[in-house]
């Protein structure tokens, strides 16, 4: 089962998941370590992110993607590597991968995931395109053996929950007088806020149940629909909503019309909420395994408990 402490190289740390990763990693007393670029040191934002780090006792490192004997140094010094990369960097996971097995030493790799299982996705374009990223760098982990677990974590709560996945709307709090809804409102999604995703993340890789697996964080109590997720919130606030419902035609003109990365958000929540992505198959034991399963001790933020928040 679980094993002795990993150290873990975190690089992408300083990125809005890689804080809550780096976080997670140095409270669980896990040895931990942040790859940072010499640019970000002179970003005022990213420099006072890393200032939390050194105050949590994480290592920083300096080095870049693009220095392959600085990711070989940084990689030699830790058993596990965590990717929380952004979208525009995910091929380059590639160099990674090669540092990686130039140094031999690493016990696991969790790639730049965090989202739907791009290998079981009905996915349109643009989402199509997007997704293909992290599957080409699945097969490339898969290709050259390094020992990995890619974590799926579905529907972030900050991102959907906050504004009832009301994109498009410039909202920045749930909606309190009308709301839309994609297709019918029935296909069941996953929503986890980031820190549960952190925390089952960390767990993850110094457990062996989780190794060469998808990790699924699928808790019961936050597998709900957008109709359900919307009666929730209406019992909340005391009141009814107004209630649209867009056909997949009206979605697919609405992804056609919006501007990157717009386009890009609405056909991902398309094959979410109308497809039923994140629900439509069973976690099969040959290929993944469900963090809420394996960890049961962790208490987890429900749905229900996250818009109490927003109220």
């Amino acid at each position: 089962m679980a094993s002795e402490k990993s150290k873990i190289l975190v690089i992408g740390g300083t990125g809005y998941m890689g804080g809550f990763i780096v976080e997670a990693s140095a409270k669980s007393r896990n040895p931990t370590f942040v790859l940072v670029r010499e640019a970000s040191l002179s970003d005022p934002v990213k420099w006072k992110t890393i200032q939390s780090f050194k105050d949590l006792g994480v290592t920083i490192l300096h080095g870049d993607l693009n220095d392959h004997e600085s990711l070989v140094k940084a990689i030699k010094q830790v058993d596990a590597v965590i990717s929380t990369v952004g979208h525009m960097q995910i091929l380059n996971q590639t160099k990674i991968i090669s540092a990686m097995k130039e140094t031999g030493n690493v016990k696991r790799f969790l790639p730049c995931e965090f989202g739907s299982d791009v290998d079981r996705t009905s996915a349109h374009e643009p989402a199509k395109s997007y997704f293909a990223g992290k599957v080409e760098i699945r097969r490339a982990i898969e290709a050259e053996g390094v020992p990995y677990t890619y974590v799926v974590n579905n529907c972030s709560t900050a991102f959907y929950l906050r504004t009832l996945a009301q994109f498009q709307s410039g909202l920045t709090s749930p909606p309190r007088d009308k709301v839309t809804i994609l297709g019918d409102g029935n296909a069941k999604a996953v929503f986890n806020n980031e820190e549960d995703t952190a925390s089952y993340t960390i767990m993850a890789v110094n457990d062996e149940r989780t190794l060469n697996k998808i990790l699924y964080i699928n808790p019961p109590k936050n597998i709900l629909s957008m109709n359900e997720i919307v009666t929730l919130w209406e019992k909340k606030i005391g009141k009814p909503l107004e209630k649209t419902y867009l056909s997949e035609e009206q979605i697919f003109k609405s992804i056609e019309e919006a501007p990157v990365p717009i386009n890009i958000l609405l056909s991902i929540n398309h094959a979410v909420f109308v497809k039923g992505d994140q629900t439509s198959f069973t976690i099969e034991p040959s290929f993944g395994v469900e963090a809420s399963e394996l960890f049961p001790d962790v208490k987890y933020t429900t749905v229900e408990e996250y818009l109490s928040q927003l109220e």
